[in-house]
């Protein structure tokens, strides 16, 4: 003989969606003036930019799209449809050089013929074709693929998308393009003390992608990084000596590290 299964205990229904309220409290009964409803967590604000969600814990902060809106213009204007690229792989990285040190060697590529010659054989780095271009919240800096170049690495950069692109949204996410197939890079770089920075990296291809060539795309921005990496490095080592006073640089090529640098310095005296 089976024993009998028990009758089926009716499941309450609970509201999941996320109001942020304090249902209760534990001990919290006959609490004089004690208000659930006073003590829920913090609103915060969250906007979309194509696929890629940000969320902004201060009160008051302007739309996402008011501060970004003309970058999805720009990734569009390269041959990116970013509602139709494939998330590829991610990377988490450190370095040993503060955030600030970091963004600055990417916002110029004065360096890039000595430190990056793979780079500067896809890339035409000439300053009159490399292209920097400052907004209210975007640093962009945008380049043609140099004429008749070859594979570097495995990396064609023959392909629908003839321009690179490379921006900074303030303060601390980046957006590439290399030319070839449609492509798309982040990074996010976060502050790690003073002298360090962590982040990811995260690749993205559009649909129909060769694996080998996504690879080799992969293995082309990790050999840039690697290079840059030395260099940043070397450039903090030098900073925390605390011999420079003052330096100099070349607006013409490196002039969206002196609208970065107001920036910094705009950040901390509103602060």
């Amino acid at each position: 003989m089976r024993p009998r299964r028990p009758a089926a205990l009716p499941v309450p229904r609970l509201d999941l969606r996320p109001s942020g309220r304090l249902v209760k409290a534990p001990g919290t009964e006959g609490e004089p003036g004690f208000e659930p409803g006073e003590l829920g967590l913090l609103p915060i604000e969250v906007g979309q930019l194509g696929p890629f969600v940000f969320a902004c814990a201060e009160p008051g902060a302007p739309p996402l799209a008011d501060c970004y809106g003309p970058l999805l213009e720009l990734i569009a204007a390269a041959g990116v449809d970013l509602e139709r690229l494939e998330f590829h792989s991610r990377e988490e990285w450190r370095s040993q050089a503060n955030w600030k040190t970091l963004l600055e060697n990417y916002l110029e590529c004065y360096h890039c013929p000595t430190v990056h010659p793979g780079f500067s054989a896809v890339v035409d780095v000439a300053r009159e074709r490399y292209r920097l271009a400052a907004g209210a919240w975007v640093l962009s800096q945008e380049a043609p693929a140099r004429a008749g170049a070859q594979a570097a690495g495995g990396y064609d950069p023959r392909g629908p998308v003839t321009r690179a692109q490379y921006h900074l949204a303030w303060p601390g996410f980046t957006v590439n393009i290399n030319p070839g197939f449609p492509n798309l890079s982040v990074d996010r770089w976060i502050p790690d003390g003073p002298g360090a920075t962590r982040g990811f990296s995260e690749q993205y291809f559009a649909p129909g992608v060769d694996p080998d060539y996504a690879e080799a795309v992969v293995q082309f921005n990790r050999q840039v990084g690697l290079e840059d990496d030395r260099l940043t490095d070397s450039v903090q080592r030098g900073l925390a000596g605390g011999r420079p006073e003052t330096g100099r640089f070349l607006a013409g090529r490196e002039g969206l590290i002196l609208e970065f640098q107001r920036w910094v310095a705009e950040a901390l005296t509103d602060a």
